[in-house]
């Protein structure tokens, strides 16, 4: 087991590590901008080292600060949580070349996965159920009316390189193709430095799932079941639930194996997911995010199954504690995304100080967060304050407990989406489970008004 681990992130996944290296008695590294001196995560760490100024460039993506801080801490191990460099095969080989364990898998996984046209080839040759589409880039416009004529439409343009929702058009008519290929490709280019684009057959009315996979270094491979990440605004995800409600085991079983297969056609290790959409009884693949998510612990409520302190025992060396035949999912778990915005306003971020703040708890009550009464939200990064969990043996339940912890949670000084979440979760469709992936865009409206 590693004696140092470095944590390159901030915020509550940082705070989430440090408390998991702990519980695995590993001493812990946390770096951070200047306006996060006071942060938590640089509190409760056993070390702290400010990495640079407030831009993410010059901080939290400054590969170059936060391997000097390895060298000069003697962190044996970097665990880059998600978003920042948690998906950038550029940093896991410079954390090799330096002598420093990536928690995380290979650069050569990290590659193959994170170029979606490729991966959809991948999974292909694997047998994954994949969309109907291209079999890569799309060269010309020309050829890619031709494919869209040839599938149908509705179509979606896709960025290569793309994540977050970023390079993505959804297309109806063949008039509209090529405007969408262009703002695709422009899109892409600004956020990822890449302006391939592919097509797919848009499916409509699907269920937005994934698959938690663990895989060690000796070619053992297991699913933690399923979450339903459905409810989503903008292809950025609010609510999430494990698990999915309309999933029988049967189908878990078959897309689980799925999953399985696609982690070992790249080569994959530690902890990932594999994403599809479910429609009916039939799933295709959409991608595999090769890093822990924002809403890996409804997984771990359910099965019981640490995620994190699993990441780091993996990159260890450690192999894998348990078999497929021994991950069981008992009850059902919630999650609501808190953050300081403001729905009535486009979900416009609100910086600024917390002045009061009250969390509520409770048995089956799990509240992942790094802010305190008194802490600043500044405008340079995500305007996340907390994830708020509810656990209970049902569905129904999970559901009643996340409704009533909503309402015992008070955040005053900025604006927060708690409102939003609670009128979402109260709506008739959701309480029913009854929706897909575009259930926020046709109701958003409604969910926001007064």
């Amino acid at each position: 087991m590693f004696k140092k681990v470095l944590i390159a992130n901030r915020g509550e996944i940082a705070v989430r590590i440090i408390r998991a290296c702990r519980e695995l008695g590993v001493r812990t590294v946390a770096v951070f901008s200047e306006p996060d001196r006071e942060a938590l995560h640089a509190m409760i760490a056993d070390e702290a080292v400010c990495i640079g100024p407030a831009k993410s460039a010059d901080s939290y993506l400054n590969i170059k600060a936060i391997l000097a801080a390895c060298e000069l801490t003697g962190a044996e191990a970097v665990h880059p949580g998600f978003g920042f460099l948690s998906e950038n095969a550029g940093f896991a080989k410079m954390c090799a070349r330096c002598g420093v364990a990536f928690i995380g898998p290979s650069p050569e996984a990290m590659t193959l996965m994170g170029d979606k046209a490729t991966a959809k080839q991948t999974m292909k040759k694997a047998g994954v159920p994949v969309v109907p589409g291209s079999d890569g880039l799309i060269g010309s416009v020309e050829e890619a009316k031709a494919l869209a004529e040839q599938i149908g439409y509705p179509v979606m343009v896709k960025a290569s390189a793309g994540g977050g929702g970023r390079g993505i058009r959804r297309v109806d008519r063949p008039e509209d193709l090529e405007d969408a290929i262009v703002t695709a490709r422009r899109e892409a280019k600004s956020f990822f430095g890449d302006d391939g684009v592919y097509l797919e057959k848009f499916i409509v009315d699907p269920r937005h799932v994934e698959i938690q996979l663990l895989a060690d270094k000796y070619g053992n491979t297991v699913y933690l079941g399923e979450r339903d990440c459905s409810l989503q605004r903008r292809n950025q995800k609010m609510v999430e639930e494990c698990p999915c409600p309309v999933m029988t085991p049967a189908l878990r079983a078959r897309v689980g194996e799925a999953a399985v297969r696609a982690a070992k056609a790249c080569g994959y290790e530690n902890a990932g997911t594999v994403e599809f959409l479910l429609s009916g009884d039939q799933f295709y693949f959409m991608e595999m995010n090769t890093r822990i998510q924002v809403e890996h612990p409804v997984t771990e409520f359910v099965t019981g199954v640490d995620l994190v302190k699993m990441q780091i025992r993996i990159a260890a060396g450690e192999e894998l504690p348990f078999k497929q035949e021994d991950i069981h999912m008992t009850g059902h778990a919630i999650e609501c995304r808190i953050n300081a915005e403001n729905p009535a306003q486009g979900f416009r971020p609100s910086p600024g100080k917390i002045t009061a703040l009250h969390m509520p708890g409770g048995p089956g009550i799990r509240i992942d967060t790094a802010v305190y009464s008194g802490y600043e939200i500044t405008p340079y990064y995500d305007s996340m304050i907390a994830k708020l969990i509810a656990y209970a043996p049902t569905r129904e339940e999970a559901l009643k407990k996340m409704n009533w912890a909503l309402a015992e949670f008070l955040v005053e000084g900025v604006d927060t989406n708690i409102d939003f979440q609670l009128k979402l979760l109260r709506d008739p469709d959701v309480e029913a489970a009854s929706y897909d992936i575009g259930f926020l865009g046709r109701n958003l409206g409604r969910l926001t008004k007064g």
